[in-house]
């Protein structure tokens, strides 16, 4: 970032919505693959197996598949290697970091022998969902300027809105425009008294606005650093009926924890130019909880053959955002500019209803020697909702995303092999992208393999697993959409210790 703006002491109530987008709804839908290192070693391929801390979380039955009580903590390194191309301009970003990703235990009850009920199972995990750690900056040289950002959100406001009176500062009328007109008229404010835009007429009626900065090539280095996770803590039980049928429930409590900062710094020398430099940073803090519940069953046909089945609800969350800008620029006086509203802007709290899902899968198990899984799991995510469903901001938004959002499948095939007290393990997984536009995130190709070794009561695993896919994310909604393509490869690296309790 060209700076570090100073903690912000004062705090706006915004009194609406500040323009949440696609790409948040992808954010909080989808997750990555974690878990234990057999679950990851499998590429997650569980579903109708179960025996296994992590596989409870793809099917609710699978607490009920083991035979007496453990629990398991699994240890991972993540690292992200990224390729940037903005605009012709290309970089390279690395992120790693080191985590307790998966922490869990199943209790195992077995009752009456004469019942057909033969044991009842309760089950606790957490597992990190997402990782949101990221940090790049990259430059390009684009036709299009931040200044039709700021036209865009001016379009329409009354030039008095935008204009300091007596006794009146930055931070005050900052406060009041997003206290009574919103997020869009503050963005006007902004461009307005950063000298990127001004009025087409100097009256107080006036709604038209017009660029200080002329067409041509725009010299733009874009910044971007975020952190956090999304989470889940899964409570379970479950049954065994005879021996042929598991039957599970989970109870799950999300939590969202986002944090960004960002920054548009744009040069050009254009020959009809006023203002020829622009820096404006925003940064988003995100904090959300949500609930919902899964059910599952996996019928043991014979020996060989297992089915499964499961039905994860919708995720209900409610999400709290907060926001601060700044904009700085060399104005027309060849004087440097800072529009720094020192302001918080708290926005009321929003739902955000993720779609369910479906998932089927089956095994065939070679006595105790090895056996192979595949999962399938289908999600829609064009239902995906942000309400109140009767704020129009939401209401187009939700259109938005019905249009260019899609149902996806994921596929998952994994396999075990034992030797002696040895495990081998590999995986394969393939995710469909959740956008009609596959230019936007496209597909997910995934491999994995593991091994592992029993010393009777403990069990050690060791994991790796790598996904790669490519994303294309505006910087902005409107205006300057201009995307950043980013080539990602994700690995992972995960060490679990099982023990019986």
């Amino acid at each position: 970032m060209k700076r570090i703006v100073s903690f912000l002491v004062f705090i706006a109530i915004i009194s609406s919505v500040q323009g949440q987008t696609m790409q948040d709804a992808y954010r909080y839908s989808t997750s990555e693959l974690s878990g234990t290192a057999r679950f990851i070693g499998m590429s997650g391929a569980f579903g109708a197996l179960g025996g296994d801390i992590s596989a409870m979380t793809s099917n609710p039955a699978s607490s009920a598949v083991f035979l007496s009580s453990s629990a398991t903590a699994s240890l991972s390194y993540r690292g992200l290697d990224n390729s940037i191309l903005y605009n012709g301009g290309r970089s390279n970003s690395s992120e790693s970091n080191i985590d307790l990703d998966n922490i869990g235990g199943v209790f195992v009850f077995t009752t009456n022998k004469d019942s057909d009920w033969k044991k009842i199972s309760l089950g606790l995990n957490y597992s990190t969902e997402r990782n949101f750690d990221e940090n790049y900056t990259v430059r390009g040289t684009s036709s299009n300027s931040i200044d039709q950002y700021f036209l865009n959100y001016a379009d329409g406001v009354p030039l008095e809105l935008l204009q300091l009176q007596d006794s009146e500062n930055i931070s005050d009328l900052y406060s009041f425009l997003g206290e009574n007109y919103g997020f869009g008229t503050q963005q006007a404010f902004l461009g307005y008294q950063g000298f990127v835009i001004e009025a087409e007429a100097d009256s107080p009626e006036n709604t038209e606005y017009f660029s200080l900065i002329d067409d041509g090539s725009f010299d733009q280095r874009y910044a971007y650093a975020a952190t956090g996770l999304n989470g889940k803590l899964t409570f379970n039980i479950g049954t065994q009926y005879k021996d042929f049928l598991y039957l599970g429930l989970n109870l799950n409590s999300h939590f969202i924890n986002y944090e960004n900062s960002t920054e548009l710094s744009e040069f050009n020398n254009n020959p009809e130019s006023l203002t020829t430099e622009v820096y404006f940073g925003n940064s988003l803090l995100t904090n959300g909880d949500g609930f919902s519940f899964q059910l599952g069953g996996i019928a043991k046909l014979n020996e060989n053959i297992r089915l499964g089945l499961s039905y994860d609800s919708p995720t209900w969350f409610s999400i709290r955002e907060e926001t601060t800008q700044y904009l700085e620029s060399n104005s027309p006086a060849d004087e440097f500019v800072s529009v720094i509203p020192n302001i918080i802007n708290v926005y009321p709290e929003y739902r955000l209803e993720i779609p369910s899902k479906i998932s089927a899968s089956a095994a065939y198990l070679f006595g105790k020697q090895g056996l192979i899984s595949f999962d399938y799991g289908r999600k829609d995510y064009s239902n995906i909702k942000f309400k109140p469903e009767n704020e129009i901001d939401f209401q187009n938004l939700n259109a938005n995303i019905s249009d260019n959002m899609k149902a996806a499948s994921t596929y998952r095939v994994g396999g075990e092999y034992r030797i002696a007290d040895f495990s081998l393990r590999a995986g394969y997984r393939f995710e469909e992208s959740p956008f009609k536009d596959e230019n936007r995130v496209g597909d997910l190709t995934g491999y994995s393999g593991g091994v592992g070794y029993s010393f009777g009561s403990i069990n050690l695993d060791l994991a790796y697993s790598n996904a790669s896919y490519e994303e294309g994310n505006p910087i902005y909604n409107v205006g300057l959409t201009d995307p950043v393509n980013i080539d990602r490869d994700l690995s992972k690296v995960v060490l679990s210790l099982t023990f019986g309790l």
